[in-house]
């Protein structure tokens, strides 16, 4: 018996990339609600089941703005603009759809869908080999022997599939250095500043000799002056760094696996469908 293939899926992750790729598409329902980005979120949902031929698929999500990281850091992702008018009617609407297809939608207050999805995929990994589809970097600290990273690149059907080898060798880093590095670099996009004057060249530089932001922290004698003064300076916003970019792997959620099985009910998919006027996807799954 073939064992279980999970593909998780990063729903904010494919939903922003939908809307902005699908911008110029004007297609909207009879009441004039836009549609554009939950087509192209199908689309890509569909290219990846056609790819990697899971046997289960479920859909995690940020469940609002404010999660424990802005409790942490009150500027956490300050920077994020509000979502377009044309996209937010299509949040609730494409988790509508998803559950149509009986595929779970997974999130929960106060966490962000990265920590759902680390949760899930350490717990699902044990029954089956987890591939999580998203566009988030972040994502890589969740690789395993069991558990693969499906990062979208440019263009449909497009991915760059990590495992621990590729990681190693695209990146020059293991799992866990993904989260050293962001402490050390900070993130522009979510808005936190790591060690000031530190880059993602000296960063790994460091990293490669040290392993770990403690094992750097136990040789500053051994770094340059300027290095270790930058370091030294920044020390406490190096360690709320790490922090906020370290997935929460222990997220109070259950997922049932049965519950996850792909299988699609082509009479209920058309029926939902063509009430949403998005019949033309049913060729990708039938």
């Amino acid at each position: 018996m073939n064992e279980n293939k999970i593909l998780i899926v990063d729903g904010m992750a494919l939903l922003f990339r939908a809307f902005f790729a699908q911008s110029y598409d004007a297609r909207r329902m009879a009441d004039g609600t836009p549609t554009n980005a939950v087509y192209g979120f199908m689309q890509y949902l569909f290219d990846a089941v056609n790819r990697f031929e899971p046997t289960h698929v479920l859909c995690c999500w940020d469940m609002g703005s404010k999660t424990f990281r802005t409790d942490l850091y009150s500027n956490y992702k300050a920077n994020r603009p509000e979502a377009p008018m044309d996209l937010a009617p299509q949040f609730s609407l494409v988790k509508d759809i998803v559950a149509a297809l009986e595929i779970p939608n997974i999130g929960l207050e106060g966490y962000e869908a990265d920590d759902c999805i680390g949760t899930v995929s350490q717990k699902l990994s044990q029954l089956g080999h987890v591939y999580i589809l998203t566009g988030d970097h972040d994502m890589l600290q969740l690789v395993t022997d069991r558990v693969h990273v499906v990062i979208m690149k440019k263009g449909r059907g497009n991915y760059a599939v990590y495992d621990l080898d590729f990681l190693k060798v695209d990146k020059g880093i293991h799992p866990f250095q993904v989260i050293e590095m962001k402490g050390l670099t900070g993130d522009t996009s979510d808005n936190y500043p790591g060690v000031r004057g530190i880059g993602e060249k000296t960063a790994l530089k460091l990293l490669i000799e040290y392993e770990s932001i403690d094992g750097i922290l136990s040789n500053l004698d051994n770094l340059s002056k300027s290095i270790k003064a930058k370091i030294e300076s920044d020390l406490e916003m190096l360690h709320l760094s790490r922090t906020l970019a370290r997935i929460n792997v222990e997220v109070p959620i259950e997922c049932n696996l049965e519950e996850c099985l792909w299988q699609v009910d082509l009479e209920a998919a058309t029926t939902v469908f063509d009430k949403y006027r998005l019949s033309s996807l049913l060729k990708m799954i039938s």
